[in-house]
């Protein structure tokens, strides 16, 4: 299976934002503080630059916001933990709601712009929601669903990419950038389908 680029990231990433985790503890400020501020401010920013055709600066303030999930994870580990059920809970809805104010903003542009990208934008858009629901039902029948392709991290850079990249006038980036997206998490939800029916048939 190919190594996910969060695995190999996101550690040293998260070294390097420890002193700014540090003074926002001293300063009182939550996890789900983070948490909360980084998906409105994805929200609107997805759904306010990319229909007008802003997706350069879009994904730039986008992209702002995203680095809400390394600062949010390290705050709660910092001030106890791993962080609490409803952090975790919190973090993960807030998620699916970024994910799909971001692609449904690219969608609403390109459904204009072009057709054949905005299709690969539908699809990214239904299999990102599938990816987290496949895990989510397996989890709940006592099955651990972690593997695929392509995980949250992954999918977001690539859109975020394609999208940035398109905006600076490299029109080609968005159908790359969109067919692989579609690619990828389709692939992904296949590999889900097949961990959880291997689990199922040794039962």
């Amino acid at each position: 299976m190919v190594p996910m680029i969060s695995v190999h990231v996101k550690p040293q990433i998260t070294r390097l934002i420890n002193p700014v985790v540090k003074a926002a503890v001293r300063l009182g400020i939550t996890a789900n503080a983070v948490t909360i501020t980084g998906g409105l401010g994805t929200v609107i920013a997805a759904l306010y630059f990319y229909p007008r055709g802003d997706l350069f600066v879009g994904t730039i303030v986008i992209s702002l916001f995203a680095l809400s999930d390394l600062f949010d994870g390290a705050i709660a580990r910092r001030t106890g933990g791993e962080g609490t059920s409803w952090g975790g809970f919190l973090d993960s809805t807030i998620d699916r709601v970024t994910d799909s104010a971001i692609l449904i903003g690219a969608l609403l542009y390109f459904v204009d712009e072009d057709k054949t990208i905005a299709l690969f934008v539908l699809i990214s858009l239904v299999v990102s929601g599938l990816i987290p629901y496949i895990r989510a039902k397996a989890e709940s029948m006592k099955i651990e669903c972690n593997g695929g392709i392509a995980e949250r991290t992954e999918r977001l850079i690539i859109a975020l990419t394609a999208l940035g990249f398109y905006g600076l006038g490299v029109d080609i980036a968005a159908m790359i950038g969109f067919t692989l997206l579609a690619f990828l998490g389709t692939v992904t939800v296949i590999q889900r389908i097949v961990i959880v029916y291997r689990a199922l048939r040794k039962e």
